[in-house]
């Protein structure tokens, strides 16, 4: 398979020339995601989970159960600030209520099912929810500093198959909720014991989000929004939106709504710089073509000289690697805030690709750079412990009980 560049000139429906389209394809995208719908966060004794409200579902909870909605507060700041599991922990808040807020409720965390650390020192958790569902989270620490990512999954499984991904292979099973989505972190935060969340002017271990871990975040928005609001408060895990990085295979309908309700920064996983190509790599690129994700890129209320996009590009040998490639994604992107991360493929069992070789690497890479964009080679991560990029695959699938659309 040769990457060849030339105009496509196939007919295809510009969903973002027409507002009234756009709205249409969300709430096609919402319709589809209410299918793959994660189980109400509450035990079998009926308690419920407290991780992954809001503060306004909290003060409810409280009223409901003949408390003042200032409890909301005190709680907020045990749960995400001081990252308090237990309710006889939270000093702040008398025996009594610690009592009855037990009987009504849980703080819980998802089940560390297995934890591995590499050679290189980054950090795998394969985490367990109630339903017997896994996922898995890496931590990736800086080379250079005492700071590091924490790449947390959307879904279970994923529904977009881009064929040179390890996640790719394991169906969609259902998205996760917010308690999961932000458990992930939480629960990482716990093994490495930072706890309570570092103050603006203190540096923090576990210090970003990148949304790039199993399944497509746009595809699972209304989770993923509640938790990443949930994580910026300021008065608890506080962490600033020009932390947190989504990536997305271009959900063009999603990015808009992204950009303006969240301002969080973005990554593109784009892969290739034709139609031709990128249809058969990352399908999702034949309902919104090459066009349409870079007019959406440019519309990103968030993209700045300061916080660009970036545009991640998995190189494989003889695919999508040429210098005429490299030219091509240059002019795509020539008016951007933009840099390109250039990934070295992570080879995982059954994969018929091959990474690109140094000398080819550096040869993209240099045109990239000569035109002006930064162009950095990712160095693997946690491949001994297969939690590189495009590697994440639970082992103990479980499929649906029934078969239902991709989203």
């Amino acid at each position: 398979m040769t990457a060849v560049i030339h105009p496509d000139i196939r007919p295809r429906i510009n969903s973002v020339a027409s507002d009234d389209l756009n709205a249409a394809e969300r709430e096609r995208i919402h319709a589809k995601s209410a299918l793959f719908a994660p189980p109400e966060a509450r035990l079998a004794d009926g308690r419920r989970d407290l991780v992954g409200l809001s503060r306004e579902e909290l003060a409810t909870l409280m009223t409901e159960i003949g408390e003042k909605p200032f409890r909301a507060k005190q709680l907020w700041h045990w749960i995400y600030h001081q990252g308090a599991t237990d309710f006889s922990a939270m000093t702040t808040i008398a025996k009594p209520m610690q009592a009855k807020l037990a009987e009504h409720f849980v703080v819980s965390r998802p089940t560390t099912a297995t934890e591995q650390t590499s050679v290189d020192e980054t950090r795998k958790f394969l985490f367990r929810f109630r339903d017997g569902q896994e996922a898995e989270t890496v931590y990736i620490p800086d080379r250079r500093e005492d700071r590091g990512a924490v790449c947390i999954s959307s879904q279970v499984g994923c529904t977009l198959s881009c064929t040179f991904c390890h996640t790719g292979t394991q169906k969609l099973v259902r998205n996760l909720g917010p308690a999961e989505i932000v458990g992930q972190f939480m629960a990482a935060r716990d093994s490495y014991g930072e706890w309570p969340s570092p103050s603006a002017d203190m540096p923090r271990y576990l210090s970003t989000i990148v949304l790039m871990g199993m399944g497509e975040p746009l595809y699972n928005y209304e989770n993923v929004a509640k938790a990443m609001r949930i994580i910026m408060d300021g008065e608890g895990i506080a962490l600033s939106r020009r932390r947190i990085t989504l990536s997305t295979s271009g959900v063009v309908p999603m990015m808009d709504r992204c950009g303006d309700e969240l301002g969080i920064n973005l990554a593109i996983s784009l892969h290739a710089v034709t139609n031709e190509l990128r249809d058969q790599i990352v399908p999702l690129n034949r309902k919104y073509p090459i066009e349409e994700l870079i007019a959406a890129c440019r519309r990103y209320p968030a993209a700045s000289n300061s916080r660009r996009i970036t545009f991640e590009y998995i190189m494989l040998r003889g695919v999508n690697d040429s210098e005429a490639d490299a030219r091509e994604l240059v002019r795509l992107i020539r008016d951007l805030p933009a840099k390109v991360n250039l990934i070295p493929f992570n080879p995982w069992p059954g994969s018929d690709f091959q990474p690109s070789t140094r000398q080819q690497l550096a040869k993209f890479a240099n045109i990239v750079m000569d035109a002006g964009f930064a162009s950095p080679i990712r160095t693997p991560r946690g491949q001994d412990i297969l939690a590189a990029c495009g590697q994440l695959k639970t082992e103990s699938e479980r499929q649906r009980r029934s078969a239902t659309p991709e989203a």
